[in-house]
């Protein structure tokens, strides 16, 4: 399968065959001698339980480094006793819940107390079907990937506000209309920030907008053309995952614990699932979309030519797809550790000052690097995509 995208200059146009999982897959069931229709019926949930796979073990990495990064900011040990270095210490919290009392309040109701996790988790999960990992290695490369990112993002809100109205708990329904109002305050400048970037790209693609940062390295990734909307987008990200200083909707200290109040057991794992596998997802998407995705800081056309080797051959190929998983990845996760950082070093923001934020500086700001991005594609296409 191959793939021609702009590179951001006029001059260069590269073709990148990549690596198709799908067909490789059919073709080895065809080869035992299965139908393509029946080859692509074993194909279809396979994807959907590598993206459940790799979310959870991308929370189990996540909360073994909170504890780890907490501790050292903090000058304790942290975690140390379950296996190696306290690797296994994520393992042991979830057993724990699978195991706690499921409580239900005998007010409650019922329905919409089981839902309202549900709706968290499940558009969170959804949303990692759009991230790619190389140019052919995502489940999904829809055409309106990062707007389908964005609407389903928008959904949690509504799981929120119903684990907090079925709660029958005040601070619960407080918790609630705090993330509600959180949501919807910083949806906005995330998908004007987003909008930026779509125009410099020509494409909603989150392959085409990895695609069009990949031509000169490091150089061509987007955080250089866009600084002000990497750092909205992070802010926002950060607003979105309940992230301190942002982690209002469940304040300890004013709201119990906000709309979680009244969860256990395995309920309240899907909440705590929900945050980490957010923030995990919104790490990947900003190094999608500002730090260049799969692309390795060097060109990958200058490696093949130092080992005198065709950007066609498979051993290439092979390699480009592993250092574009491994890249991806650690972008990401450098990310995590500024959020963990933050954690830790930042105080939370009252109430008033979160809604201020976003609406008065972040929403006006973003408008203005919108109008800002168009001119600039207008005046200098070959550097802004026009």
């Amino acid at each position: 399968m191959s793939m021609v995208t702009p590179l951001g200059t006029a001059s260069q146009v590269l073709t990148t065959p990549g690596i198709d999982l799908e067909l490789s897959f059919n073709q080895a069931m065809q080869g035992l001698g299965l139908s393509s229709e029946v080859a692509h019926l074993i194909w279809l949930p396979l994807p959907m339980l590598l993206v459940l796979v790799a979310a959870v073990i991308g929370v189990l990495v996540t909360v073994w480094l909170e504890r780890k990064i907490s501790a050292a900011a903090q000058q304790r040990i942290g975690p140390e006793y379950a296996g190696a270095l306290g690797v296994l210490q994520p393992m042991a919290d979830g057993l724990k819940l699978l195991v706690k009392e499921d409580v239900i309040p005998a007010r409650a109701d019922g329905l919409l107390f089981t839902l309202g996790p549900v709706l968290v988790l499940v558009p969170v999960i959804l949303s990692w079907l759009i991230v790619p990992f190389g140019q052919n290695l995502l489940i999904s490369n829809v055409g309106i990937g990062i707007f389908l990112w964005i609407a389903l993002s928008s959904i949690q809100p509504i799981g929120l506000l119903m684990s907090g109205y079925a709660s029958n708990n005040k601070y619960s329904l407080l918790g609630g209309l705090r993330a509600a109002a959180q949501s919807i305050s910083y949806e906005i400048p995330l998908a004007l920030s987003v909008l930026a970037i779509v125009m410099m790209s020509n494409s909603l693609s989150t392959v085409d907008i990895v695609e069009q940062q990949n031509g000169a390295g490091l150089l061509s990734w987007n955080v250089w053309r866009q600084p002000v909307g990497f750092l909205i987008f992070w802010i926002c990200a950060l607003a979105e995952c309940e992230r301190l200083p942002f982690d209002l909707p469940e304040a300890e200290e004013e709201l119990v614990a906000g709309y979680q109040t009244e969860y256990a057991g395995m309920k309240f794992a899907l909440f705590y699932l929900g945050s980490y596998i957010n923030l995990v997802l919104s790490a990947l998407l900003v190094s999608v979309l500002y730090l260049g995705g799969w692309g390795f800081p060097i060109p990958i056309e200058w490696l093949a030519s130092w080992v005198g080797q065709s950007i066609d051959a498979p051993f290439i190929q092979v390699i480009a797809g592993s250092i574009g998983i491994v890249m991806t990845v650690i972008k990401a996760y450098v990310l995590v550790f500024i959020a963990i950082l933050l954690r830790w070093t930042t105080p939370r923001v009252r109430i008033d000052q979160l809604l201020d934020l976003g609406w008065k500086f972040l929403l006006p700001i973003s408008l203005v690097n919108l109008l800002v991005t168009a001119s600039l594609k207008l005046a200098f296409p070959i550097a802004f995509g026009g």
